[in-house]
């Protein structure tokens, strides 16, 4: 059904037509309400007719419409005109990949940037577990600008038959749901499974993203044949012709991504497009692999070693350590650079290995070191700049003053890095890289000592830090660094359950406060974070976390509650998974960051990967062993999670890792007359107050059959902001006996409707 220029279809305006295939034609249209323009898609008139296939096909249209990703083609309304439906989509200036193709390879550089974008928009909607079925070129568009579009979502489960005509020549007819039998998909890009006719699930997507990307950087498809015959029989049962063989320019491993993808067994495959889009930008950030073709000498990362403390009673240690750390954060508030973190920097404290070698574990291209050597007022600093792939000094130089110019010393080596590798600042980036959050030295060297204090997170480090704060408050009057580590000393007060409700309104007046002198201070904007988490306010929490990164876009402590609200809390597993791998990517020496790739693993049922991913970690740590023990519960194997519990046992002081070890292995062992001496009163405290820790208890008491408690636990955690739908409802060992229990389903009735709403 051809449309008119100027037919109205409710409030959009047909201007013209773009173009028609086999599920209908494409106009230019007019939102007239919002004067925006549009592209509306008029699918066949058949689909309205047969009721049931109308309601699929709006089921799928909310199903894409839900897919909110910048990746992902949006979709703006649906409707029926004159008995057939249409969707109303963003209007995109551009092409499709096909047509960018032509036929030929694209630079390796190129092909990458196309590929990590086409994963993170299929990982979005695999994260909501929807599978494309049909990704192939025709259903990639690439803008004017670069960005490429996922198109079709939701339409690969349209009707058994096609309607209004066969379907389109390399394209099978299309199902509503996976069943034997049925074959979904697009000739040349389908998956062995899908060509067979069985259930297809997620890996068939990571099939025929690794069937476009060979397209993408071979300049053929990988299992061309003169038949779609014969085409499906190459699917099922050839090898593609090695990359290697195809384009000499593709790196070796990067050819290994696209050949795990294309692996005939589902099981061999990457679990899904997060994973891929993780693989190839691990390739991007090695100057082994991919990084040198895509990007070779500007490749942008670096990490900073601890300056050594050369002063003469070598009594500076903090003050060295505090200027190293000071010059990393300068550098990581700089998009373009990726900087390995303070945590992973400052253990290479000491190290013999050669800087070479260093980078190659960091998988970094630079590496800055330097010496401080300060005597009474006077002060002097050597600095200089490796390049790991030659080992040649890329800069070097000497500063030196007096105690009050540091911070122009520390300003000015960091703007001489950002020199030497060509990195251009942004106006803000600039700005940040300028100010002078601490003007006096006497309050400086406060603040070194305070934060040296409060990183070891004991109850005497946080009162030691707590002090000091105070003292540089009364010297400097307000300051936001000042104030905003004393709203982190009071939420970590509750966090550690020595303080309730009140220390959650401290932290926030002293969060508020130091915003109030500095809306881009990132310690404060984290605070307000955490604080709005223990209220249960997620959506707040997370814009927050987000602020915070926006103005520290490589700060792992960001990171790692981000994942964590992600993981646990709003079931949101894809995010999570990005947070807690970016996590590693700039803090690999922190057993925290891979613990968090653990969790993100675990809480999606991939427990063999959650092992994977700890391994190597010291079951001595109760944290460590309390993750491990989660994991092999997950994989079945009670009696291993047992044995790595087994040498923990109640201690006179309270430690909160240890609580949660304990109560696991009483709860695996069936020992829930034990709970009692694990309960201390401030972890029940703390479980009225934090989500998270009231779902530990629901999974402890399940796993004991004490159900009434475990639901009285639970249907406290949902007020407080937890709606991990997924988790509790598929992936949690420990709760499996609740399913099915009627107040149990209402509960997760509950939680499902807001963890569908969430929007942060």
């Amino acid at each position: 059904m051809a449309l008119a220029d100027g037919t109205r279809l409710g409030p959009y305006e047909i201007i013209t037509a773009i173009g028609a295939g086999g599920m209908g034609e494409v106009y230019r249209a007019r939102d007239t309400r919002l004067g925006r323009l549009v592209a509306v898609k008029v699918l066949p008139g058949g689909v309205a007719a047969d009721e049931g296939r109308l309601r699929r096909f709006e089921q799928e249209a909310r199903a894409a419409s839900a897919l909110n990703h910048p990746n992902i083609l949006a979709i703006h309304d649906i409707g029926v005109h004159d008995g057939a439906p249409y969707l109303v989509m963003e209007l995109l200036e551009g092409q499709t990949l096909t047509q960018r193709l032509g036929g030929r390879a694209l630079p390796v550089a190129v092909a990458l940037d196309y590929a990590l974008q086409l994963g993170d928009g299929l990982a979005a909607a695999h994260a909501k577990g929807i599978v494309h079925r049909d990704v192939k070129p025709d259903n990639v568009f690439v803008t004017n600008d670069g960005r490429v579009k996922v198109l079709d979502f939701g339409l690969a489960r349209q009707p058994e038959a096609p309607v209004g005509g066969a379907p389109e020549a390399a394209t099978i007819a299309m199902a509503p749901r996976t069943e034997a039998g049925v074959i979904l998909g697009t000739v040349g890009y389908m998956s062995p499974e899908q060509a067979r006719g069985e259930p297809a699930d997620i890996r068939s997507d990571v099939f025929s993203l690794g069937c476009v990307l060979y397209e993408m950087l071979g300049g053929q498809r990988p299992f061309a044949r003169a038949s779609a015959v014969e085409t499906m029989h190459a699917i099922m049962m050839d090898e593609p012709r090695r990359l290697a063989d195809v384009a000499t320019s593709v790196p070796a491993n990067l050819a290994a991504v696209v050949a795990r993808c294309l692996e005939k067994r589902p099981g061999a495959r990457f679990a899904d497009a997060a994973e891929v889009v993780w693989a190839l930008k691990g390739l991007q950030s090695t100057p082994s692999a991919v990084a040198a073709p895509a990007a070779g000498p500007d490749d942008k990362s670096l990490v900073v070693l601890p300056f050594a403390d050369l002063s003469p009673g070598r009594d500076n240690e903090y003050f060295a350590d505090g200027l190293t750390e000071e010059i990393i954060g300068d550098l990581s508030r700089i998009g373009s650079l990726r900087v390995t973190s303070r945590t992973t920097a400052m253990a290479l404290k000491g190290t013999t290995k050669s800087l070479p070698a260093l980078a190659r574990e960091l998988a970094v291209r630079y590496v800055l070191e330097g010496s401080v050597r300060r005597a009474g007022n006077a002060l002097r600093i050597s600095v200089q700049l490796v390049d790991s792939a030659t080992d040649a000094h890329v800069w070097s130089e000497k500063f030196g003053g007096t105690l009050d110019d540091v911070f122009d010393i520390q300003e000015n080596v960091s703007r001489a890095v950002t020199e030497a590798l060509k990195v251009r600042l942004t106006a803000s980036e600039d700005r940040r890289m300028a100010k002078r959050p601490i003007g006096n030295f006497q309050v400086y060297d406060i603040y070194l000592r305070a934060r040296r204090a409060m990183s070891s997170f004991t109850v005497a480090g946080l009162r030691e830090g707590e002090q000091l704060l105070h003292e540089g408050l009364q010297v400097a009057g307000e300051n936001p660094l000042l104030l905003a580590g004393l709203a982190r000393v009071h939420f970590e007060h509750v966090d550690l359950a020595l303080e309730g409700g009140e220390g959650l309104a401290d932290a926030e007046d002293f969060a508020r406060r130091a915003l109030a002198l500095d809306p881009e201070c990132a310690p404060a904007s984290l605070v307000l974070g955490l604080v709005e988490h223990f209220r249960g306010d997620l959506a707040l929490a997370v814009q927050h976390l987000r602020r915070a990164l926006e103005s520290d876009p490589n700060d792992t402590d960001t990171l790692w509650w981000l994942a964590w609200f992600s993981l646990w809390i709003t079931g949101q597993h894809q995010v999570a998974l990005e947070a807690a791998r970016r996590q590693v990517e700039l803090d690999p020496g922190n057993p925290m960051s891979h613990v968090s790739v653990a969790l993100a693993q675990y809480v999606q049922g991939r427990f063999t990967e959650a092992l994977a991913a700890i391994e190597g970690l010291p079951n001595e740590h109760p944290m460590f062993a309390y993750v491990r023990a989660l994991a092999l519960v997950g994989a079945g194997r009670r009696d291993e999670a047992l044995a790595v519990l087994e040498p923990f046992e109640p201690q006179a002081e309270f430690d909160m890792s240890l609580a949660y070890a304990l109560l696991i292995k009483f709860a695996i062992s069936g020992r829930g007359d034990r709970f009692p001496e694990v309960l201390d009163p401030a972890l029940v405290r703390l479980a009225d107050l934090d989500a998270c820790t009231a779902v530990a208890l629901t999974m402890c008491y399940a796993a004991v059959g004490d159900a009434d408690t475990a639901l009285d636990w639970l249907e406290k955690a949902v007020p407080r902001g937890y709606f991990n739908y997924p988790y509790l409802r598929h992936h949690d060992p420990f709760v499996a006996s609740l399913r099915g229990v009627p107040r149990f389903e209402r509960t997760m009735d509950v939680m499902k409707v807001k963890w569908e709403a969430f929007r942060p």
